[in-house]
């Protein structure tokens, strides 16, 4: 999943994550008052006829609305409305109290410092838990506020490992990391596509420098040569520089870690250099929109996705046939894990017969929920166990599906 954010920021936040260690306590949120009756929520049952008091929980969302990947930030916040709705339609009811959850969702435009400022207003709208947020650059800093007020975090689309290594129980995530995903790339780099050399270019945030460097290391290890490593910014359009430099270099292959926003235009511009270099880039990039933006170069690319497709997921086709008719767009990438991180948020709710933040994160740990992306366990750092990878190249100017690694096939 995925970065945007600023290089300085990231690095500053990615290297004091990393010399973090030891899982700390939460300290307890305040806990969520009961609403007047008026208030509603889309979707919601009507009050039970028997006067049970009705309560409003808060699930706070974040991801960029606005920017260069808002049309992933919209789709992860439709995921986890979707889940909202249903659940309310459902009804449920805990400690004898009928629940209305509520999303407030939030825009952190893909930046470390406006993420870390929406994610104090969430803790000062006292949320009881979070989604989000989409880029590992946010979700990173995001995290130390959340745990410092106590309150679970689940993260649907942010690979960075860092994210979980930093010893904070309320961080969570719902989908395969990083170094998973980079070993899966380079290794079918090296072993799939036979390039001997490869180009990497990233574009300088915790996740896309993070992803190329995992997959640097496993093209290394698999025997492949690196010839070159470039980066670029994520506002950039212009690649042509950075692309003529690698042309001399004659890669067999080029990785490009970052967004869809970024590979789209630079596999145009690899086209029209007459680069013959296999491209292959990582989840960020591994979307509907590649394919809008780069037109016929996008033929023949290659990319990875940190879980199942759609359609091999145990609920996948009703969620994406609920979605598009609640949307009207299809799913992007990570809708599917916004959803389920919803759902097990409020599976953890319902076990532990308490909304209290401090009660609900000390039930995430002992999860073992069916969602539709599959089976969701934790393991001791909160990362999903058997996360699944999965490999695509474009064919008629969608993704086809080539293989899968990991998790249930």
């Amino acid at each position: 999943m995925k970065n945007t954010a600023h290089l300085s920021v990231v690095t500053a936040c990615t290297t004091l994550a990393l010399a973090a260690c030891g899982k700390e306590e939460p300290k307890p949120a305040p806990k969520t008052t009961e609403a007047p009756a008026s208030v509603a929520a889309p979707a919601a049952p009507a009050p039970a006829a028997t006067g049970t008091p009705t309560v409003i929980v808060k699930i706070g969302h974040v991801a960029p609305l606005t920017g260069n990947i808002a049309h992933l930030g919209k789709d992860n916040e439709n995921g986890a409305r979707l889940a909202v709705e249903d659940w309310n339609a459902k009804g449920v009811t805990v400690d004898g109290k009928k629940i209305l959850f509520e999303l407030v969702g939030e825009d952190d435009q893909a930046d470390p410092k406006t993420g870390t400022v929406v994610a104090q207003k969430l803790v000062d709208a006292k949320v009881n838990a979070v989604v989000g947020h989409l880029n590992s650059g946010t979700t990173i800093p995001a995290s130390k506020i959340y745990h410092d007020a106590g309150i679970p975090q689940i993260s649907p689309s942010a690979t960075n490992p860092t994210y979980t290594q930093q010893g904070f129980k309320t961080a969570f995530r719902v989908m395969a990391n990083d170094v998973q995903q980079g070993s899966v790339l380079g290794d079918y780099a090296a072993k799939n596509l036979k390039a001997g050399t490869i180009a990497i270019i990233d574009d300088r945030t915790a996740y896309g420098q993070g992803l190329a460097d995992e997959v640097e290391k496993a093209a290394k290890a698999a025997g492949t040569q690196v010839v070159a490593r470039e980066f670029t910014k994520t506002d950039a359009t212009d690649f042509m520089a950075i692309l003529t430099k690698i042309k001399g270099k004659k890669p067999d292959a080029i990785f490009y870690g970052g967004m869809d926003a970024q590979a789209g235009p630079m596999l145009k511009q690899v086209k029209q250099l007459g680069i013959s270099a296999k491209f292959l880039t990582g989840d960020g990039g591994c979307t509907p929109e590649l394919i809008k933006l780069a037109g016929d170069a996008a033929e023949g690319a290659y990319c990875s996705q940190a879980g199942l497709p759609l359609e091999k997921m145990p609920g996948g086709a009703d969620f994406g046939s609920r979605f598009k008719g609640k949307f009207n767009t299809e799913v992007q990438i990570y809708a599917p894990y916004s959803y389920d991180a919803v759902q097990v948020i409020i599976d953890a709710m319902k076990r532990a017969n308490s909304t209290d933040p401090a009660k609900v994160t000390a039930e995430l740990p002992k999860t073992a929920f069916e969602g539709i992306t599959g089976k969701i366990e934790f393991d001791d750092k909160g990362d999903i166990k058997n996360g699944a990878i999965t490999m695509y190249e474009v064919k008629g100017g969608k993704l086809g599906v080539l293989e899968v690694a990991g998790g249930a096939k």
